[in-house]
């Protein structure tokens, strides 16, 4: 076998044994947050923890690499909306995917909480917030914010999808209404954005 064959089935075992890894971790998460461990995750995917950690460092590499391969997948959803000329309708666009995906993945969602603040988030939580701070900053630009601080106005709108994730995951019982998240949000931009100047047309000097 040549040295180049050798070294592809090194990757290729090597990607193996992370996806088993990984895949054993989001199977133990989605039994709870709060249960999670190296130890359950061993028993779970039969790989021992000097493996685990050899593949991914430590336990929050290990979350980040999980959270940053969800995460993605939120990502190629907001990169699929078009911005067009309108950023209230590309923000609003992006408030409902990020809510339903905070919805739809409640473990996940809440990881991003447990972890060390001082840590860095995965880079596509991270990309996401680059790509809505240039709208924010096209919206103060244009004079169309109604506070005095675009951050405030980014803080606002992120506040309210964190409480709506958040309702929705910890009052599952509770009766919501099915209008909820596009009638918060709606109200939410109506109250930060003022609706574009008119331009007035010149009319024409008679001759």
């Amino acid at each position: 076998m040549s040295a180049a064959s050798q070294q592809e089935r090194r990757r290729e075992k090597r990607a193996q044994v992370q996806r088993t890894i990984l895949d054993a971790t989001e199977t133990l998460l989605l039994e709870g947050v709060d249960s999670f461990s190296i130890r359950r995750l061993v028993e779970r995917c039969g790989y021992t923890a000097p493996t685990i950690y050899h593949h991914f460092k430590d336990k929050e590499g290990l979350l980040d690499t999980l959270l940053d391969e969800r995460f993605s997948r939120l990502g190629d959803k907001i990169r699929r909306i078009p911005q067009g000329d309108d950023p209230v309708s590309y923000l609003r666009a992006v408030a409902l995917a990020f809510v339903r995906f905070g919805i739809r993945n409640p473990n996940h969602y809440q990881l991003l909480f447990v972890r060390d603040p001082d840590q860095a988030p995965p880079p596509t939580v991270d990309a996401a917030r680059v790509q809505l701070e240039t709208v924010w900053v096209e919206l103060w630009d244009a004079g169309r914010l109604r506070t005095g601080d675009r951050e405030s106005a980014a803080q606002s709108l992120w506040s309210l999808c964190h409480g709506l994730i958040s309702g929705r995951i910890h009052r599952q019982d509770a009766d919501w209404s099915k209008t909820l998240i596009e009638d918060s949000i709606d109200a939410m931009l109506r109250g930060l954005i003022a609706p574009p100047a008119k331009r007035t047309r010149r009319r024409k000097k008679d001759a």
